[in-house]
C-alpha cells in the first residue's frame, strides 16, 4: 500500500519556485489541511537549508525537544550519504523524528554513521532511492498514511513522472518571473509522446490575502 502524496509548493503565475519572495507564513498556514503524517523533504532542499551539513552539531542526548506523537515525521532521500548535522534537524520543532532514505550504493560507513546517531532509515533501490518501495515501507513500517511534499522541481518531477503524487497544492503568487532555465516545481524530462501529458482534476480554489490564489487539483491517475 501507498500513503496520499501531497505536493506542496509557492510558485509565480508561470510556476516558477525563484526569484520572487513567497509568503511563507501563509504557505505554512495551509498545511494543516492535511493532517500530514510524514514531510517528504528534497535532499537538495534540506542539504542548502543549513551552513554546515557535513557537521554533525550536537549529541542526541543534548536535543531537548519534547516528545509529541502528533508532530509528522521528516523524510529525507541520501542515497549518497552526504548529510551529516541530523541533530541539527532533531532540534526543529516541527518533525518528531527523521527518517534518512537510503539505497544499495549508500557508503557503509554511512549507515554506521546513522546507527551511531539512533537515525532511523529506509534501503530502497539499488543506485538510487526507490521512492515508490519507500513510501510502501512508511506505510507499513511506520503507520504513513498522508506524506506532503516540501521540495523543488526535482523530486516533484520523480514522482510525478512515476505517478506516486495523488494532489497537487500551489500557493500563486501575482507575479511573472520568466526566463529559460527550468525552475518550475515540476522539472523532468521532455516527454516523447502526448500520452504522458499528467491530466488533472480541480479540487478547490480560493482567493487569499494579497492576490494569493490557493489551487488544488486531484492527479488523474492511469488505469
Amino acid at each position: 500500500m501507498l500513503p496520499k502524496v501531497i505536493l506542496h509548493n509557492a510558485v509565480s503565475l508561470d510556476g516558477r519556485i525563484d526569484w520572487f519572495t513567497p509568503d511563507v507564513e501563509q504557505f505554512y498556514a495551509l498545511i494543516s489541511e492535511w493532517k500530514e503524517d510524514a514531510t517528504l523533504a528534497g535532499s537538495e532542499t534540506i542539504f542548502n537549508a543549513t551552513e554546515s551539513p557535513f557537521t554533525d552539531e550536537g549529541s542526541q542526548e543534548e536535543i531537548k525537544k519534547e516528545f509529541d506523537e502528533n508532530r509528522p515525521l521528516l523524510v529525507v532521500p541520501d542515497s549518497q550519504g552526504r548529510m551529516r548535522n541530523w541533530n541539527y534537524w532533531r532540534r526543529q520543532p516541527y518533525w518528531r523524528d527523521i527518517i534518512v532514505l537510503c539505497s544499495l550504493s549508500t557508503p557503509e560507513n554511512y549507515f554506521e554513521f546513522l546507527d551511531e546517531k539512533h537515525i532511523q532509515y529506509i534501503v530502497a533501490g539499488t543506485n538510487r532511492v526507490d521512492l515508490r518501495a519507500a513510501l510502501e515501507e512508511l506505510y507499513e513500517r511506520f503507520n504513513v498514511r498522508v506524506v506532503r511534499v516540501d521540495s523543488g522541481g526535482v523530486l516533484n518531477g520523480v514522482l510525478l513522472r512515476s505517478g506516486l503524487a495523488d494532489e497537487i497544492s500551489l500557493l500563486v503568487h501575482p507575479c511573472l518571473v520568466g526566463g529559460a532555465s527550468p525552475k518550475s516545481f515540476f522539472k523532468a524530462a521532455d516527454l516523447s509522446r502526448k500520452e504522458d501529458v499528467i491530466h488533472l482534476k480541480l479540487k478547490k480554489f480560493e482567493v487569499i490575502k494579497n492576490d494569493l490564489v490557493w489551487l488544488q487539483y486531484e492527479v488523474e491517475k492511469k488505469l
